[in-house]
Formats: C-alpha cells, structure tokens, sequence
C-alpha cells in the first residue's frame, strides 16, 4: 500500500502555508541542562504537561495521571517497534583503522543500509570486522546521502550476533552511557526494525495499561519502523522545502477494524507518539477511515494539515526547529506549542528521548 498525504489534506496544507513557514517560526531557547541525559527510575512518575489544543490552557501533573484525562470509549494507538543494537563498533581489515557501522534498514537478506564512520575510509570493496571475526563486513556501494550497502557474514542467526555485539543508537544529544538498554524500549516493544525509540511510549508501564485498559479504552498496535532521519534538522529555511525521511509501517486488520470502530462510536483516536500520528494519517483516506496493508510513508505534517484520524497526542518535549514541533504545531497552533514550551523550560521539564511528556486534547 502506497502512503502520504492524501491530495485533499496535501492542497490545503499547501494553501494555508502559500506565503511560506520559516524555520525560525519554530525556534525556542532551550538551556542545555534541561536535555534529560538518564532515564527517571520509575517510567510513569515522568512529569506531564497537559495542553488544551483549543485553547492553549495548560495544567501539570504525573504521567501516570494521563488515565485521568481518557474516556471510556477513547482509543489509543501505540508504535508496537522494537529498536535494535543498530550501532557496530569495527575496524578495517588490514588496516586496523576504527569504524563505527549504524544499521539503517535491512535491504536484503545480509544487506543492510548503513551509516558508515569515518566515510571516506570506507569505499566500495573494504571490508570491516566486528569482535574478533564473530561478524564480518564488506562494502557494496554508495547510495543516496552518503549510506553504504554493506553486506555481512556470521555463523548462526543475524539477531544473536547483533545482540552480543550492538549497541543501542542513543540519538546524537544524549552522552551518558545507558545501563539498562530495556529503557530505551517500550515495554510493548514487539518487531524489531527501529534505528530510535518512539520515546512517548517509554513512559507507559503494564501496570498503567492494564488500568486504561480496565477503564474501557481501547489499545490499538500499529508498527513504525524508526529511522535516524527522526534527527535530521531542518536545514531549509522556507519549511515546505524540506525532503522528509522515509519510513516502513504496518496496521494489521485487528488495529484498523479498532480504530473504524472507535471514531464510528465518537471514540476519540489518541496516539501515542509522533510516529502513531504519522503511521494512521499515512494509512487514512479523506473520510478517516483507516486502511490495514504495509507501505513506506514520507508525511510531513506541519501547520495547515488537517487530520483525517487524530484526536489527541502524547509526545514529549522535541527539538527546536524540528519536524516533530512542526507537527505538534499543526495539531495546537504554533503560538499555543511555544508557549506551553516556555512554560515547561519556566517549570524545568526534562526534554527529548528521555524526558517528560506533554497530552494534547
């Protein structure tokens, strides 16, 4: 199934925005010490920040309160990905020299799409060996932005070896080494395929779901393979000139017939991170029927889109300028987002991957 924007929505995103979004329009001043470097003891004791989309009103509360602010009959969408050890830490064979190998996407069987450092050392033909030869590597070829298809050769099963020798990708702002990499999983983590963690899913527990679930909402799974273009800023200063990253996703039949049924009984679709949001609108048509299949999907949502499927959204604190407060603007107004952005960094939020959350209704 082919994804994106569908032509309606895309036309009057487009429309809206004829005179140009700046870059700029989405910047705030973010002190460095409030970057959360450690995830909190305790997933749902994050702090969270409740924004009415409306209004702009804003309350604070725990995380764990978020079940205060769901209804019987309210549906909520989560990212079911798993991220792998993606980051491979090499050397070049004959050579010694050190390269670091991040796992992009499977191409092939052994072939994988990759980020190769340092790139220049490591043209078509090298080949590259990870633990003493438990894992080897050679170079295929350049392909776009720089990447190298590499293809490896092991004994035994790709995913064991990957787990003995991997390591978690920590988004490039995060310097504190992870004790525990089960952290940076959801802890309904289920097919592996993610370069990043859908990190508003970290702060859910079992416990807290099955106390949604008891309350009589619904869950719905949906699958968004992560990249690492999630981190690419924003280089273009009129926004609607920005290349967005592509992505793999999947919706079974069960998520779609879940979330038809629940905006058909005037349900309200709440996803839980960006990556949901962009997984449903991808699959929905201009009714806000959602549509079971798998695809890749490049969305860019940004002021001015109209949601076919989302109702309310639970992120955490993104980059400024970023693609991510870009869509979180397009669901509460861009001046209602920075506001609630400078109250946080008033009140000391934690921000990023590991930090706090924010509730959009």
């Amino acid at each position: 199934m082919g994804a994106g924007i569908s032509e309606k929505a895309q036309t009057e995103q487009t429309e809206s925005t004829q005179d140009g979004l700046r870059k700029k329009d989405f910047y705030f001043e973010l002190p460095q010490e409030l970057i959360a470097q450690d995830p909190l003891e305790e997933r749902s004791s994050s702090r969270l920040l409740v924004l009415d989309k409306h209004t702009g009103a804003m309350s604070h509360c725990v995380f764990r309160d978020v079940i205060s602010y769901l209804r019987p009959g309210d549906c909520l969408v989560l990212n079911n990905t798993k991220v792998i050890p993606a980051r491979l830490l090499g050397e070049r064979e004959g050579t010694g020299g050190r390269v670091e190998v991040l796992l992009l996407k499977r191409s092939a069987g052994d072939i994988w799409e990759t980020l190769v450092k340092p790139g220049k050392k490591c043209r078509p033909g090298t080949r590259i060996v990870f633990g003493n030869g438990l894992l080897k590597a050679q170079v295929l070829e350049t392909v776009e932005e720089g990447n190298r298809l590499i293809k490896f050769e092991y004994d035994g099963i790709f995913e064991e070896v990957l787990d003995t020798l991997g390591e978690m990708p920590l988004p490039p702002y995060i310097t504190h080494k992870l004790r525990d990499r089960n952290r940076y999983q959801t802890v309904y983590a289920k097919y592996e395929g993610s370069a990043a963690a859908p990190t508003a899913g970290l702060h859910f527990t079992k416990e807290l779901l099955k106390e949604i679930e008891a309350k009589g909402v619904r869950t719905a799974y949906v699958t968004l393979h992560v990249g690492l273009g999630t981190f690419r800023p924003v280089k273009e200063e009129n926004v609607l000139e920005h290349h967005m990253h592509s992505e793999y996703f999947q919706i079974s039949e069960e998520a779609a017939g879940v979330i038809n049924n629940t905006k058909a009984q005037g349900g309200r679709i709440i996803c839980v991170g960006t990556t949901s949001c962009r997984t449903v609108e991808s699959a929905s048509d201009d009714s806000g029927c959602v549509r079971a299949g798998s695809g890749d999907t490049d969305i860019f949502i940004y002021p001015g889109y109209r949601f076919n499927v989302l109702d309310g959204l639970i992120t955490n604190f993104h980059l400024p300028e970023s693609t991510l407060v870009m869509l979180v603007s397009a669901l509460a107004g861009r001046e209602n987002v920075l506001k609630a952005y400078e109250e946080a960094v008033r009140e000391q939020y934690r921000f990023f991957s590991f930090g706090d959350a924010m509730l959009i209704l």
